[in-house]
């Protein structure tokens, strides 16, 4: 006898289904079909290691393999696909090219099923829980601020003349240079509450607003400029301020560190590149290979769900059951983990 199908979906439905749509996420972006997906696994197996309760969804373009996205699965990931964003095309020549796929970032205040959401570089690794930022107040957009000391702001006036906010009584802002700039935060880490009308405000100032070397980072200053509050740099520790503002940091509070740095990537460390002979690079780059690494990490279905789906299907012939899916038009499906 033929099993019934319409049942047996439901019933495993019913089990796999979340009793409700958590409301706070963690996300990151991925593109393309490099190694980045190991960041973004990394990411998902350091949320776990530090007990988060909330889930991380991955935002996809297109051109990342279906491989990499099943791997991201399998590890608890929600895998959302979104569309690419691009300023005009005359208005890309002052950015840095590899810079301007991330205006895609812009879609995740699509992504309003959840009240709040905490962005995070797939280069990000989480080393102690930080759930508590998600209680901020809202109507802020909450980060870390950035180092202006680095070669890439070369072409800026703060960078010529020794200016940087993580220390502004060092190097004092020149009267004679107007007002000082608006704090200026890193868009590696950010905390936000998605909202349809701010992606259309956001995508519409975009196609009026000129690139400039750091794309969305640049925009997103100027975007939210009004309403940015500034959080301590433990929930973002760009790996520049080590040697630049070493009296800033203490890596024993370090919640959150970004291997933004060149040659600091994990997956393609060297130890080579300037700076990146480090011994406390070195020992943040074993850090995050030690969490990777962890095979009791790796995400574990609740055993709940996993056995009433074995229960349900015990002796049934599912293949006319996923023949039925895809009949219907069932394209993908993604399990709703209960913490990344």
């Amino acid at each position: 006898m033929a099993p019934n199908i319409s049942n047996t979906a439901a019933k495993i439905a019913s089990l796999v289904k979340p009793a409700s749509i958590p409301s706070r996420a963690y996300v990151t972006f991925l593109a393309g079909d490099g190694n980045y997906y190991k960041g973004a696994v990394g990411l998902a197996k350091g949320l776990r290691n530090v007990k988060s309760v909330y889930p991380l969804v991955v935002a996809v373009l297109s051109d990342v393999p279906e491989e990499h996205r099943q791997i991201l699965e399998s590890q608890g990931c929600i895998v959302r696909e979104i569309q690419p964003v691009y300023p005009p095309e005359n208005q890309t020549q002052f950015a840095m090219a590899y810079y301007v796929i991330n205006y895609s970032k812009l879609r995740i205040w699509e992504f309003v099923e959840y009240s709040k959401m905490i962005y995070l570089d797939s280069d990000i690794q989480v080393y102690d829980n930080i759930d508590h930022l998600f209680d901020l107040p809202g109507g802020h957009f909450y980060a870390v601020m950035d180092c202006f000391c680095e070669k890439t702001w070369s072409n800026t006036p703060q960078f010529k003349i020794g200016y940087c906010q993580q220390c502004p009584d060092k190097v004092k802002w020149p009267a004679e240079l107007g007002p000082p700039p608006s704090l200026y935060f890193n868009a590696g880490m950010f905390v936000f509450e998605p909202s349809l009308s701010t992606c259309d405000d956001l995508l519409k100032t975009l196609q009026v607003t000129p690139a400039t070397s750091f794309a969305e980072q640049d925009f997103l200053n100027m975007f939210f400029k009004d309403i940015y509050k500034p959080i301590p740099l433990v929930y973002n520790l760009v790996l520049a301020m080590l040697w630049r503002h070493p009296e800033n940091v203490d890596l024993d509070k370090v919640k959150v560190v970004h291997y933004c740095a060149a040659g600091s990537k994990p997956w393609r460390y060297t130890g080579k590149e300037e700076n990146m002979h480090r011994e406390d690079i070195k020992m943040l780059v074993k850090k995050w290979w030690d969490v990777y690494n962890d095979e009791s990490l790796n995400y574990k279905k609740p055993a709940a769900i996993a056995d009433g789906e074995a229960e349900l299907t015990k002796g049934v012939d599912l293949e006319p059951f996923r023949a039925a899916l895809s009949e219907a038009g069932v394209v993908h499906y993604l399990t709703a983990p209960s913490a990344a």
